[in-house]
């Protein structure tokens, strides 16, 4: 397996394309490693310091995601160097999506991802010049659709992503207006750890749950897993944490989702960050979800859970252990070893997949349908990783060696 990844690894991108913002300090790089299947698809990210490097990791995350969300495409990702914070985004949005439009027309399809909103600034910025959705590009070079097929695909596309939810099992309130894009990777997330424990053995019910990071991964997790029977009893935030070893009610859960400044923790008790960073690792917890930035968790706090009851990992974040590889390096191959490991392309592929089901031709667009079609996906990928790897250990390892047979 090691040596499928570090060659898929070192295998040097089909296309890079480089920007120069002509009016701020900004830069970006759209990575595609290939054009698998004629089209390329992976979303937008922005924060201060990215680099190219930063961008081809994720690109190749994207193309072995691809082959449990469909579709069978290459795998590709767009980053802006800027501070997200700036009062400058807007323009230098606007900029960006302007000079790489034409990638976007005919070969690559794109979406939000960190600190970039996918409803409120992709697709405004895109429709206005003239796309019709920012998935365009695939379905013009992956399907190669007549003009009826390529109404009906981004028609579905146009009406999916941004369905406002209605079903009170999906949506933590009605009145919030949340919309499939808003809930659907964390949903993934929860499901996986459902779904592990159905097919590997055991009962959710009543397992302890640390979350890190809430923005919309981390928060729609909790949320899930919460109304599953699972009891949060640690989240840390950038901006602090709570803990409450005997579990927060699904009530106060859903109080914390509904009440985040932006996709920050907010809470009248909050707890520096310094002090929980000091705490969480020692809880006792059965699951843990790493839904902040990439590459944060480290060794000791991987050891310190174990040591304390850790079962399963569910990958939230993209490439979440602290390693200088792409994708398998010392930590997350010591967690692999010793705990169960759901991979990010496998439990976060909740996005990826509602792309994939609504460019399918005349899918029913229902939150049961959309997020059932997520739930289906994640377990059948890891009936498939169970299939071959019955064992509790080495998920990640054997989902990744199924995932790499696809593609070299």
């Amino acid at each position: 397996m090691k040596d499928l990844l570090a060659k898929f690894e070192n295998k040097r991108p089909e296309i890079v394309f480089e920007w120069k913002d002509s009016e701020t300090e900004a830069e970006g790089w759209v990575v595609i490693n290939s054009l698998r299947g004629g089209a390329a698809g992976g979303g937008t990210r922005m924060r201060k310091g990215l680099d190219k490097r930063e961008v081809e990791s994720l690109a190749k995350t994207m193309e072995v995601k691809f082959t449990v969300s469909g579709p069978a495409i290459g795998g590709a990702k767009s980053g802006i160097n800027f501070d997200p914070a700036d009062p400058r985004k807007q323009g230098v949005l606007e900029r960006w999506y302007r000079v790489v439009f034409p990638l976007l027309k005919n070969y690559y399809g794109t979406g939000g991802d960190l600190n970039v909103d996918e409803i409120h600034e992709v697709i405004p910025i895109t429709e206005e010049y003239g796309l019709w959705h920012p998935q365009e590009g695939i379905v013009n070079g992956h399907y190669h659709a007549t003009e009826p097929q390529k109404i009906n695909k981004l028609g579905q596309l146009r009406q999916g992503v941004s369905k406002v939810l209605e079903d009170v099992n999906y949506s933590p309130s009605l009145a919030r207006k949340y919309t499939v894009a808003d809930m659907i990777t964390g949903y993934g997330v929860a499901k996986a750890v459902c779904h592990y424990y159905e097919i590997w053995g055991g009962n959710l019910k009543g397992k302890r749950a640390i979350i890190q990071g809430w923005g919309n991964v981390g928060a729609a997790a909790a949320y899930y897993l919460a109304s599953e029977g699972a009891k949060v009893v640690g989240i840390i935030d950038r901006a602090g944490g709570l803990i409450n070893p005997a579990g927060f009610s699904t009530d106060e859960i859903n109080d914390l989702f509904l009440n985040r400044h932006g996709n920050t923790l907010t809470a009248d008790n909050l707890l520096s960050f310094e002090e929980v960073n000091q705490r969480i690792w020692d809880l006792e917890a059965e699951i843990f979800i790493p839904a902040a930035a990439s590459r944060l968790v480290t060794r000791d706090q991987v050891e310190r859970m174990k040591a304390n009851g850790l079962e399963v990992i569910s990958c939230g974040a993209n490439v979440p252990f602290q390693d200088p590889e792409i994708f398998f390096g010392a930590t997350g191959e010591f967690a692999d070893q010793h705990v169960s490991v759901i991979p990010d392309f496998v439990a976060n592929c909740g996005m990826a997949r509602v792309f994939a089901y609504l460019m399918e031709q005349d899918v029913e667009i229902t939150d049961e349908a959309i997020f059932s079609d997520i739930s289906r996906t994640i377990k059948t990928a890891l009936e498939k990783t169970h299939d071959r790897n019955p064992q509790k250990t080495e998920i990640a390892k054997t989902s990744f060696e199924i995932a790499l047979g696809q593609l070299l």
